[in-house]
């Protein structure tokens, strides 16, 4: 199997990102981290490919993937004949949001001492 073209638009620290990250590294695939937090040029070419502004958003070859977790992309990969299944672990959740997307706090009750 030959390296495809890969290039993928993500945030520097994010859950998301870094599930599509660990899928890459799995499978040793090199990519084009493209950061779309600190670099606009980035973001709105992102938005301008896949007519939608949310990421991670990974081009391989000709395809685009918009919105993607890590398990989505592996399961492309796989599906597309670039790259066998294996059962190897990654060093991070490939399928978990952003740690400031998750559940919100819960609600803690205040009690004030009287005067």
């Amino acid at each position: 199997m030959s390296q495809p073209t890969i290039i993928a638009y993500m945030k520097p620290v994010c859950g998301w990102s870094n599930g599509v990250r660990a899928i890459f590294a799995k499978y040793g695939l090199e990519y084009d981290d493209r950061d779309i937090i600190n670099n606009a040029d980035n973001y709105r070419e992102m938005v301008q490919k896949t007519r939608q502004p949310y990421q991670p958003c990974v081009q391989i070859n000709d395809v685009m993937l918009a919105d993607v977790s890590g398990d989505e992309v592996e399961a492309y990969l796989v599906d597309a004949g670039i790259v066998s299944a294996n059962e190897a672990a990654t060093d991070v959740p490939t399928d978990q949001a952003c740690e400031d997307h998750g559940p919100a706090a819960a609600a803690v009750s205040i009690g004030f001492a009287g005067r």
